[in-house]
């Protein structure tokens, strides 16, 4: 196989939701650093960084997947317990939709069930800045929160959990110099517990954070209401108003080898999601053993599903965009190729639906031939792009 294909990340988050980024340049900076040719932002639940991401990626030459995520609820596999790709919450789905128009065209259904889901979510975030100072009081922290300046100062459009332990874990510092201190401040807002993490890890004492105070069980914690949630149905239809490809991301296996009860059983796996109408999978490689991840992608690759990768980089650890395998392990021959041809696919779509035509049969597989145009065009669109 080419062994000098174009580097692709088709799965990173930006501001406009949370990431490891301080700005939209970043993430183009260190792609012309690592030689990577392709982005894809990947925010949830919004398509509001779109235009800066399109400008960005014009200045730098790096050709933009446009692409959303969201949340959905399938009630009936949360009822039987079983998880699907959320290691923790049977019935929560994880969905992507890939290469939609841009600029960007819902009907008013689809987009006041976006806006809807955005109040949702940041209502739920602003709840939780509510009970995390009313927890502040009871230890006599000597600040509080607000949950408007806590979105102008740290987020764009939508508050995070993740903003919330960013903005707790500055406001710490500012509060208790020196590293005794700052141990101590840690130690007492965490109920006791001193942190695991080094003080210099920002990105993991900001993980422990969060999992202290603002998940289940936590004094900050506010549990999801279902209106914050759409049905899968429901998300899949917003992703086709959008012009986007469904796209199942998987989580595979985890660092002790286990998968969730949905993904254990590929054959399964790979009929249910063709029964939905899901003809495309996802992966964040730096998850994966890269053995069980070849052989995952070999599998799916023969049964017809395009295939992407990316990074996510929707934590506060600013880890290199090249996507790799569990480890730091590289991306063998064969998932390089496979990266580039589903990326090539989704440039492809977006090309071509921005314009008035029709892209990827979005309710069938594409028949081979199909596929192998749509990458044959994909990868011509993004050759002219980044070689301009």
């Amino acid at each position: 196989m080419e062994n000098a294909l174009p580097l692709i990340n088709g799965h990173i988050h930006t501001p406009y939701s949370f990431s490891s980024f301080a700005g939209m340049d970043q993430p183009f900076e260190m792609a012309r650093e690592e030689g990577i040719e392709v982005l894809g932002i990947n925010d949830f639940y919004t398509t509001d960084g779109y235009p800066e991401f399109a400008e960005r990626a014009n200045r730098y030459r790096v050709y933009p997947l446009f692409n959303i995520e969201f949340m959905a609820l399938q009630r009936e596999e949360q009822e039987k317990g079983l998880r699907v790709n959320d290691p923790v919450n049977p019935g929560r789905t994880y969905l992507s939709g890939k290469g939609l128009r841009f600029p960007v065209t819902l009907s008013d259904a689809s987009r006041m069930k976006l806006e809807s889901l955005q109040r949702e979510s940041n209502h739920q975030t602003a709840q939780m800045v509510e009970r995390l100072n009313d927890y502040l009081a009871t230890i006599h922290m000597p600040f509080r929160f607000s949950a408007t300046e806590m979105m102008a100062k740290l987020a764009r459009h939508l508050l995070r959990e993740r903003h919330i332990a960013q903005a707790l874990r500055l406001a710490l510092a500012e509060a208790y110099r020196g590293e005794t201190a700052f141990r101590e401040g840690l130690t007492l807002v965490m109920g006791g517990k001193p942190p695991v993490s080094p003080l210099s890890d920002v990105a993991a004492l900001e993980n422990e954070i969060r999992n202290n105070l603002l998940k289940s069980g936590g004094p900050a914690y506010v549990p999801e209401d279902e209106k914050a949630f759409l049905s899968l149905e429901e998300v899949i239809a917003l992703i086709h108003d959008a012009g986007g490809i469904p796209c199942y991301p998987v989580l595979l296996d985890d660092p002790k080898g286990n998968f969730t009860d949905f993904e254990k059983d590929w054959e399964q796996m790979a009929g249910t999601l063709a029964a939905r109408n899901i003809f495309m999978i996802e992966l964040i490689p730096g998850r994966n053993d890269a053995a069980i991840l070849n052989d995952f992608v070999a599998f799916f690759d023969q049964k017809g599903f395009a295939i992407t990768f990316g990074t996510e980089h929707n934590t506060p650890k600013l880890d290199p965009l090249t996507v790799t395998c569990r480890g730091g392990i590289p991306l063998s021959d064969f998932l390089l190729h496979i990266n580039y041809r589903g990326a090539a696919l989704i440039a492809a779509h977006q090309h071509l639906m921005a314009r008035g035509n029709t892209g990827f049969p979005c309710f069938r597989f594409p028949s081979p031939a199909e596929s192998r145009e749509l990458e044959e065009r994909g990868m011509q669109v993004i050759h002219n792009f980044t070689h301009r």
